[in-house]
């Protein structure tokens, strides 16, 4: 899939599928297929595929080819099928446009068209288009963190709440599988927040060749700036999430000592009595009470008195 923009007054507009590619500020690609990259290539603007999108060495990310300045990203997104993912996203940016290549969708490339006109320095230029598109994408993973961070406050508000035994064994377990996944959010923040401030700096040491350095340099800085604060609150989330992971599985722990700690009371409570059943269990001859009227009264005493006394025992032991 390709869309293509241009800029009218201070708007970004969607021109036409059919349209003229070479009067286009941006073109995004949603997996390109042969054809749409081979109109890119006649445009100049070869584009990697996701094989080579995908690989991590810094050399393959960040790179200038032919006059093109090619920068991957890794942000979260959605597949097609709903499923959530973080997969790359490359930035070519030239003098006349900027293209983006993506395999799956993340939100900014969504709402950025409808709002370019909000962002800093506007949307009039590939490099003022493609700094609004970072602070864009910077924005909607600060919004991710604080998704994060409310859904933490509700999880571990309610692993402090009392409930019966079995109500807070299920709800412990539906913590920990919350927690987990925020925690796998948060991963995906901060592998975004990591190649997004590379692309920054990356992008800041060529920035002395664009004819607009004096009003991006400033933007830029303030970029890198909220990306550092983003990464201290990210930091911040994964010592909650690490607290709240501890605190979960130690509850958890609390209410299996307590079973096993009830089951040992249990056994403690009819050992004597068994003692007793099976001392008189064994058939001896010589075993008198075996022939009196009431030997069986008194063994069944002597098992209520020593199970009685156990009882006794670990309350005043304060076992119970």
């Amino acid at each position: 899939m390709l869309y293509a923009y241009a800029v009218d007054g201070p708007r970004l507009i969607r021109l036409p599928q059919d349209a003229d590619l070479a009067e286009a500020l941006w073109i995004d690609l949603i997996q390109p297929s042969e054809a749409e990259m081979a109109r890119l290539r006649d445009l100049g603007v070869p584009l990697p595929t996701l094989p080579e999108m995908e690989e991590i060495e810094l050399s393959n990310r960040l790179y200038r080819e032919n006059g093109l300045d090619y920068m991957t990203a890794v942000l979260p997104g959605e597949k097609a099928g709903g499923d959530r993912l973080s997969m790359p996203v490359t930035f070519v940016l030239s003098e006349q446009r900027l293209v983006t290549v993506r395999h799956h969708s993340p939100r900014p490339f969504l709402t950025y068209p409808t709002r370019a006109e909000r962002s800093t320095l506007g949307c009039n230029g590939p490099n003022r288009l493609f700094s609004g598109l970072l602070e864009e994408i910077i924005a909607r993973l600060a919004d991710i963190l604080e998704g994060v961070g409310r859904a933490l406050d509700e999880t571990t508000a309610g692993i402090f709440q009392p409930r019966t035994t079995r109500a807070s064994s299920d709800r412990l377990q539906i913590a920990l599988r919350d927690v987990g996944r925020q925690a796998e959010t948060m991963a995906q923040v901060r592998l975004g927040l990591l190649t997004i401030e590379r692309i920054l700096a990356f992008y800041t040491a060529i920035l002395e060749d664009r004819p607009e350095a004096g009003r991006l340099r400033p933007a830029i800085r303030a970029q890198i700036r909220d990306v550092q604060a983003l990464e201290v609150h990210a930091d911040f989330l994964g010592s909650r999430v690490s607290l709240a992971v501890d605190t979960t599985l130690g509850m958890i722990n609390l209410q299996q000592n307590n079973t096993v700690r009830i089951l040992s009371v249990i056994a403690a409570l009819f050992l004597p009595p068994t003692l007793i059943a099976s001392i008189y269990g064994m058939n001896f001859t010589n075993m008198p009470e075996l022939d009196e009227p009431w030997g069986y009264g008194f063994a069944l005493g002597l098992m209520g008195v020593t199970t009685l006394g156990t009882y006794l025992f670990l309350r005043w032991k304060r076992w119970l």
